[in-house]
Parts: structure tokens; C-alpha cells; sequence
């Protein structure tokens, strides 16, 4: 079972993700801006096995969140999952740090997988 951070600031969709991923037997966790996910993922060494998150976030958006992490010494894997999808985004997200970035709209199985 992996223990997985949902960082996104619409309600619905964390909702949504909590709810599908803890079927599939992972435990979850909610994050609705960058600065309460760098909170959570800095105070201790490695609470999370993965982090999903949005780009479009209050305060610290998820390009920033994600270099913040980096720059911090934490390397767990970060999937961007968010409506930004242009080729620039995708870039600017993966030079922040992400491992993974995934357009919405999304395929559940392809996310899970």
C-alpha cells in the first residue's frame, strides 16, 4: 500500500482521487494549496510514497511547490496532473522536478497505472 498526496484546491476532483485511489488500496492524503503540501512533505523525511499534483494552486503553484521540494533535499516522485497541458507546461514541469505530468481531462486506469 502506498501512501499518496493529493495537492489540488478544487474539492471535487482531490475527492474524486481520494475515493478511487483508496479502492485501489492506497492510503491518501489531501494537500489544497503548495504551502500546506511542503508543510506536510518536509516535517518528516519520507511520509509520502508519491505526491500528485495540480500546477493551477493557490499561493504556490505546483512548478514552484515541485522546485521548493527539490531544492530541499526530497525526492519523492511527483506526478503533475493538471489542465496545463501545452508542450511548454509539460517542459516547465519537468524541469521543476516532476517524474511524471499527465494532462486533464485523464483516464482513472491510466492514472493508476
Amino acid at each position: 500500500m502506498s501512501r499518496i498526496l493529493i495537492v489540488d484546491d478544487e474539492q471535487h476532483i482531490a475527492d474524486g482521487l481520494s475515493f478511487n485511489l483508496q479502492a485501489e488500496g492506497h492510503e491518501t492524503a489531501v494537500a489544497g494549496n503548495g504551502e500546506r503540501a511542503l508543510q506536510l512533505l518536509l516535517r518528516d523525511p519520507s511520509p509520502f510514497d508519491v505526491v500528485i499534483l495540480d500546477v493551477m494552486l493557490p499561493g504556490k503553484d505546483g512548478f514552484e511547490t515541485a522546485a521548493e521540494l527539490r531544492a530541499a533535499g526530497q525526492y519523492v516522485p511527483i506526478l503533475m496532473l493538471t489542465a496545463r497541458g501545452r508542450p511548454d507546461d509539460v517542459l516547465r514541469g519537468f524541469e521543476a522536478g516532476a517524474d511524471d505530468y499527465l494532462p486533464k481531462p485523464f483516464e482513472l486506469p491510466i492514472l493508476i497505472a
